[in-house]
């Protein structure tokens, strides 16, 4: 496939929040909240610091290659797993939780993304090794938000009577949904390939984890990309102490507590912490954990704890204790030699809630990189632009304003009362001369005849781009098409459409076109068009 690429300002699109405008801009407000800065410098500071950190780097290695003896990967992703048994071997990391097919298009996004940057610094930064990770969020429960699609405008929706962690839910009944697209699919060039390998990945995995793991690996295998599922009691093993402090001392929602109340002062905060930011996870349960009086309550649960109870389930059971937001994070870089990570403006907006906590509990803090935003207009609506006279770029504004700007670039100001406005203007000026001559209080009241005269104009001015603009309904309708396709549901295309059409039509020269195109810590929203 053939596109072109063109950027522009992540505060131009209108669809970042504040918070994340300033981390991109350094605003002053923001710099207390990070560690390091999003450029090579800032790597290389990481990089320092995480070298000063005992990283658990055997069991990560032993984790890896037990989560992948039963995968055939490549040779490429075994070499990269033993390379994190090397102290000079550092991770590059995204997270997500195990959406079915992958959600939505930015999944894909943020994995090329941090799949990009570590090839950037094996380049910048030869004397190290740079790995790419998938951090998977499989603990996760929310089923209504990881449970569905949308192809075509069709909100598609697994129907599971499962509860518990989506991670470890089985995949009965997405063949439904596989058999319900493989229709639309198939009919595309690369569609029967994509379609064999949901039902390879789904249809022949246990639960949702292996699958979305195979499903991803043969996606991105070929890159060396790293899939790691932290569902695991000798992953979570190092975190004990703080788990522990958690469950008895809530430091963690004490800390946060400070910084949020730092970030309100001039940003809307993302996540606010609970005074215990763990789960208790077993079997079909994930429920928060709340200290009720000298006990500990699993909530919606009749699970009750003692103290030395509490204690002695963590440590013989530390799988069963799933950290939230909060806690993730911190988790996630202290299995993890990470010395960047990407992330969407959610994410990083609570990431920079974390830099007190990760402090307290002496874990480096990462590099943050918003993770890429890709637009991508196909050949038939990039054409319907140009007919109009607009660029892409134009199409990040409302509808409403692309009609009335192209109504009065047609009329070529025949619809603007400037000249008529100015000499009205120009009369009550002199006229305002005359009488302040005369009495200087007069002034005053010819300024309030000037503005009863002069509303009217204004309001027949718009009175007549009305009138034009209903002579252009074929144009309205055209302008409001593309809109629909560009931005489905009046968000951002990578919010709400799944890649698998984009896959069904060009097979892997769209990911290969996305990797090429993905810029490294340029932090640009890009346009890619179909030529």
């Amino acid at each position: 496939m053939n596109c072109t690429s063109a950027r522009i300002p992540y505060s131009d699109t209108g669809y970042f929040s504040k918070i994340i405008t300033a981390y991109l801009q350094k605003d002053k407000d923001i710099i207390p909240f990070f560690k390091h800065a999003a450029t090579l410098e800032g790597i290389k500071a990481a990089i320092a610091e995480r070298k000063k950190f005992s990283n658990h780097r055997s069991t990560l290695v032993t984790a890896l290659e037990n989560q992948y003896a039963g995968l055939t990967t490549t040779d490429e992703v075994r070499k990269n797993i033993l390379l994190l048994a090397d102290e000079n071997t550092f991770t590059i990391t995204t997270a997500h939780q195990p959406v079915i097919f992958t959600g939505t298009l930015y999944f894909v996004y943020k994995i090329l993304h941090v799949i990009k940057l570590a090839a950037w610094c094996r380049e910048q930064l030869p004397a190290y090794h740079f790995v790419p990770v998938f951090y998977m969020g499989s603990e996760d429960a929310d089923l209504d938000e990881l449970g569905n699609i949308w192809l075509n405008n069709e909100k598609i929706v697994w129907n599971t009577e499962q509860t518990g962690a989506v991670g470890r839910m089985n995949t009965r009944g997405l063949e439904k949904i596989i058999d319900r697209i493989e229709g639309e699919l198939s009919v595309q060039p690369h569609g029967k390939e994509l379609v064999q390998l949901l039902k390879d990945c789904y249809g022949q995995s246990p639960d949702i984890q292996t699958a979305t793991f195979a499903f991803i690996d043969a996606l991105f295998a070929r890159f060396g990309l790293v899939v790691l599922i932290p569902d695991s009691a000798d992953l979570k093993r190092p975190l004990l102490p703080v788990f522990e402090d958690d469950l008895l001392n809530q430091t963690s929602a004490q800390i946060a507590t400070s910084t949020i109340e730092q970030l309100q002062a001039h940003y809307k905060v993302q996540a606010n912490p609970r005074a215990i930011n763990l789960f208790y996870l077993k079997d079909a349960v994930r429920e928060r954990i709340e200290q009720d009086g000298s006990n500990w309550k699993v909530v919606n649960t009749s699970i009750r704890f003692t103290r030395a109870e509490l204690l002695r389930e963590l440590n013989e059971h530390p799988e069963r204790f799933s950290p939230n937001v909060i806690l993730r994070g911190l988790f996630q870089a202290t299995i993890l030699p990470d010395i960047l990570f990407v992330g969407g403006g959610g994410e990083l907006a609570y990431w920079l809630e974390l830099k007190k906590i990760f402090e307290h509990y002496c874990v480096p803090y990462p590099v943050l990189v918003v993770r890429n935003s890709f637009l991508i207009v196909e050949k038939k609506w990039r054409e319907k632009i140009k007919h109009l006279g607009f660029s892409v770029a134009d199409f990040f504004k409302p509808a409403s304003e692309l009609l009335t700007a192209l109504v009065t670039h047609n009329k070529t100001g025949a619809l603007q009362l400037e000249d008529e406005l100015a000499e009205l203007k120009n009369f009550y000026s002199k006229l305002k001369i005359k009488a302040g001559a005369t009495d200087k209080t007069l002034e005053q009241h010819i300024e309030a005849l000037r503005a009863r005269a002069t509303r009217p104009l204004y309001e027949l001015e718009k009175k007549m781009l009305r009138a034009e603009k209903r002579k252009y309904k074929d144009q309205s309708g055209q302008i409001q098409a593309i809109k629909t396709a560009l931005f489905p549901q009046n968000s951002l295309q990578e919010r709400i459409e799944n890649f698998m059409p984009y896959y069904a039509k060009w097979g892997r020269p769209f990911i290969d076109m996305v990797y090429k195109s993905s810029p490294t810590l340029e932090q640009e929203f890009l346009i890619l068009e179909e030529q």
